[in-house]
C-alpha cells in the first residue's frame, strides 16, 4: 500500500484518496474534446485515520468552500493538459494544505499600549480638535 508523505509525522494511505478524471475546459486543441484530463480528487478529512484530531479541525477551517456537509475535502485541477499532471497537482495542493494545517499556531500574547503611545494619540486627538475647532464659523472676540 502507497503512501502519501506530507511530514515526518504525517502520512496519507492512497486508499483514502478518491480521483475522478473529467473532460477538461480550456486550451488543448481536439485533445480536450476527447481525453478526460481534468482531476477531481477527494479526501474524506472526518473520517480518516491518517490525521491527529487539532490537525483535521484546521484542515477544516483551511479548507473554507471546498469542504463538503459530509466532511469530505474536494480539490479540482485543470491548470494542466496532461492528466498525469494534473493528478501530481491536486496531490501537492492537498499536502500543502495538510501541511499548514499540522503548523501548530503561536498563541497571541495580550499586550497594553505603552504610555508614549497613549500619549501620542491623545496628542494626536488634541491638533485635530484645534483643525476642527479652526473651521467652526463662530468666533470669540
Amino acid at each position: 500500500m502507497a503512501r502519501i508523505r506530507i511530514s515526518p509525522a504525517i502520512a496519507i494511505d492512497e486508499d483514502e484518496l478518491v480521483e475522478s478524471f473529467v473532460l477538461a475546459s480550456g486550451p488543448g486543441g481536439q485533445n480536450v474534446n476527447k481525453v478526460a484530463t481534468a482531476v477531481e480528487l477527494r479526501f474524506d478529512v472526518a473520517r480518516t485515520a491518517s490525521l491527529p484530531d487539532p490537525v483535521r479541525e484546521r484542515l477544516k477551517r483551511f479548507a473554507g468552500q471546498r469542504l463538503t456537509k459530509d466532511g469530505v475535502l474536494v480539490i479540482h485541477g485543470n491548470r494542466f493538459r496532461s492528466q498525469e499532471r494534473n493528478r501530481d497537482d491536486v496531490r501537492e495542493r492537498l499536502a500543502d494544505l495538510i501541511r499548514r494545517a499540522a503548523d501548530i499556531p503561536k498563541p497571541r500574547r495580550p499586550t497594553k499600549p505603552t504610555r508614549a503611545s497613549k500619549e501620542r494619540r491623545l496628542e494626536g486627538k488634541k491638533v485635530r480638535a484645534r483643525i476642527k475647532q479652526g473651521r467652526s464659523g463662530r468666533f470669540d472676540e
